[in-house]
């Protein structure tokens, strides 16, 4: 029996999409003046005309033609053309549907169809041929690829070295945000949090409510600390100034929160022990007088037993019951930033690089192999633990960890958001992400990989939103925000504009916004001038990761798991009060892949007419059906105040998802899909599905059609 399958290629390329013999391409693009919309400080560095941005890597008559731009802050495709198959636009305030921030910029890849060859570009390299064809690869799973047919030769080259170049910064000051902030707010009379007033973003943006006048806690005073203590009713702490001008640590917050026995002349001294000199910082307190407390690794091994003893009778202390003090080793239970930089990567290729239709088969053992669902279950596994000691066994927990900066961070947050339900609101969460992330030194500059030093990247800020993601997915009425509130804030870690993403630690901010404000402007390179490179000019390589080898795990006392497993069983038997503690289900069912954020650019992930969103657009409707029904039946009974409530019977939706054209708003709007708000078309280049069987089926096609017949249609 003969195959019907075409022979497969010996070779495959995942850079060289499949060449494009097909289809006509116009070689008489539209000659229009195409001007970029700039940020206050955004410079044009290079730009391109004639350019043609490709929808499909098969074919050619979904692309558009346009301009490429290079500025100090983004890369942008500005087109007249309409979107194809789109239905709605995707922007936001910073960036266009076509426009890519510089530091979401994972890798480029140069192209020359007539030579066969391709390259990946550096910042300080050499191109010695001219690129027929541009492949951004992007940090958010984003393939932005374009063509330069109709171009110049040397200006699409020059654009390529300038995208390079502006894309790996060396240095922090080069970054885009010290122009914009210079530009816009350095001159402002009036200002609230170094913002100016009537402003949206930043750590002092108002709550959801409109007219709210509600801010977001930065923790940058001694006042907001003590609020935070008020708040807890966490009354054995203290805050405390030692660190004022971080004179001990530059790691550390001005002020933080101690027990109140543990005088600051005792820190001075024990502060010298620690790693990092990162002394132990409350996080939060329960009401039934556990605490939450992180710290880093005592280094001072003759002192340690002492030091140890002391933090630890200080906490008992604080403690209105005296209870014992829970030490949880991280560096232990948990996989290090190594191995979570190594499963995201998996992660990516799975994503990414590989055909849909390839992977389709073998994509649960593939998912599993890159084992980032093992390590998103592994925290959220962990944090429920120690809310089970904080609140069943009353005991305060202390989270080790040898700089007290990483692991710490996601797992006090999770369990934060376990226990408190302040903090599943949108003003609790960001001053959750001000308190346990930016001010505790959490260094989003090397873990973000904002200069290109990948030996230091880590996506631990992605695990946290991940883990709480899981969270939101099993108890989506316990937080005040939806997925796409998550997924858009990761997206802010991949754009240089918020200090709150920016920077190592509080001090690095303060040091680096003394500064005067450079031009990020900075000096061509000789490989953007002529396309040589002097050997001095050229950058090391990248290292490579380094998986260190990890201890096993401390095992616990069959009691202990027993009593743990009880509580747990007794706490999933009862019904779930939303304003309480909420529990993550951790079993392999419970834990999913993070559709929208990973899979929003892949068009055959999306579900037209389908996902979450539209479940919710058509519960919404009935929710307002079965309202406006209930609102008349009131009217109906009340016979002589009818006049009065003459508009009882219309409706009170907020929100209406609907076309501009759309007179019927009962039914689905076209451009609702799985991956709303965000549009895959024209920000990935992957292999058209319009004419696929899945395709014609979700259109609406009889499944019974034999495959010779789909054939026969396209």
């Amino acid at each position: 029996m003969f195959s019907l399958k075409p022979p497969r290629p010996t070779f495959r390329s995942y850079l060289l999409p499949p060449p494009q013999t097909d289809d006509k391409i116009s070689s008489e693009p539209k000659i229009k003046k195409l001007e970029p919309v700039l940020l206050p400080g955004e410079i044009v560095v290079n730009e391109v005309n004639f350019v043609r941005k490709c929808i499909a890597t098969d074919t050619s008559q979904y692309d558009l033609w346009g301009k490429l731009i290079c500025s100090n802050f983004k890369i942008s495709f500005i087109t007249d053309d309409p979107m194809p198959l789109q239905k709605f636009h995707y922007r936001n305030l910073l960036l266009g549907e076509h426009d890519v921030p510089l530091t979401c910029i994972e890798q480029i890849v140069t192209v020359n169809d007539h030579k066969r060859k391709q390259k990946v570009l550096g910042p300080n390299q050499k191109l010695k041929f001219n690129p027929t064809e541009l492949i951004i690869y992007c940090k958010d799973f984003r393939i932005v690829r374009f063509r330069f047919d109709e171009s110049g030769p040397e200006s699409a080259k020059k654009v390529c070295l300038a995208i390079a170049h502006y894309s790996q910064p060396t240095d922090l000051q080069l970054l885009f945000a010290f122009e914009y902030v210079g530009k816009k707010y350095h001159n402002s009379a009036h200002k609230i949090n170094g913002i100016p007033s009537g402003d949206g973003g930043g750590g002092g943006g108002n709550g959801a409510g409109g007219g709210s006048s509600q801010k977001t806690p930065l923790f940058e005073t001694y006042s907001d600390w003590d609020r935070e203590i008020k708040r807890t009713g966490a009354s054995g702490w203290r805050v405390c100034s030692v660190n004022e001008g971080y004179m001990i640590s530059t790691c550390l917050p001005e002020y933080f929160v101690v027990p109140s026995s543990l005088a600051d002349q005792d820190l001075k001294i024990f502060s010298h022990s620690f790693v990092g000199r990162r002394m132990p910082l409350w996080c939060w307190s329960h009401s039934n007088g556990s605490a939450l407390v992180r710290m880093a690794l005592i280094k001072d091994a003759l002192q340690q037993r002492k030091i140890d003893q002391r933090i630890c009778n200080a906490i008992t202390k604080s403690h209105p019951q005296r209870s014992d003090v829970y030490k949880s080793d991280l560096d232990k239970t948990l996989p290090n930033i190594q191995e979570v930089q190594a499963a995201f990567v998996k992660l990516k290729q799975l994503c990414v690089n590989e055909p849909f239709e390839e992977t389709e088969e073998k994509w649960l053992s593939s998912l599993e192999n890159t084992r980032w669902l093992e390590y998103v279950r592994a925290f959220l596994k962990h944090s429920a633990e120690l809310v089970y000691m904080l609140e069943s066994k009353h005991l305060s927990v202390v989270l080790q960890e040898e700089e007290g900066r990483d692991l710490s961070c996601c797992v006090a947050s999770l369990v934060q958001v376990m226990l408190d339900p302040y903090f599943r609101t949108i003003i609790g969460f960001q001053s959750l992400i001000q308190k346990e992330w930016v001010m505790a030194g959490y260094q989003f500059l090397d873990r973000c990989n904002h200069l290109k030093r990948s030996e230091k990247e880590s996506p631990l800020f992605l695990l946290f939103l991940d883990a709480t993601w899981q969270l939101l997915e099993q108890y989506p009425a316990a937080f005040e925000f939806s997925e796409t509130y998550l997924a858009v804030l990761y997206d802010s870690t991949r754009i240089s504009l918020f200090g709150t993403f920016l920077f190592n630690s509080p001090h690095q901010r303060v040091k680096q916004s003394t500064k005067n404000y450079s031009s990020t402007l900075r000096g061509m390179p000789s490989a953007l001038k002529n396309g040589i490179i002097s050997d001095q000019e050229l950058l090391p390589r990248r290292n490579s990761l380094i998986l260190k080898p990890k201890p096993d795990p401390p095992q616990q006392t069959n009691s202990q798991n027993s009593d743990m497993e009880q509580y747990f069983r007794e706490w999933f038997s009862k019904p779930v009060n939303l304003h309480a503690v909420i529990l993550p289900r951790v079993s392999g069912t419970h834990i999913k892949l993070w559709k929208l954020c990973y899979f929003r650019w892949v068009p055959e992930a999306q579900i037209s007419l389908g996902g979450s969103i539209t479940a919710f657009h058509k519960l919404s409707l009935l929710a307002d059906e079965v309202d406006v029904l209930s609102r008349t039946l009131r009217q109906q009974r009340s016979g002589p105040l009818e006049a009065c409530y003459g508009e009882l019977g219309q409706s009170r939706m907020y929100f209406r998802a609907s076309g501009p054209h759309d007179t019927d708003t009962s039914g689905t709007p076209e451009f609702l899909s799985s991956s709303f708000p965000f549009s895959p078309v024209g920000n990935l280049c992957r292999r058209s599905i319009l004419g696929t069987p899945l395709s014609k089926f979700l259109s609406g096609a009889k499944i019974w059609l034999s495959t010779e017949t789909l054939a026969n249609e396209d």
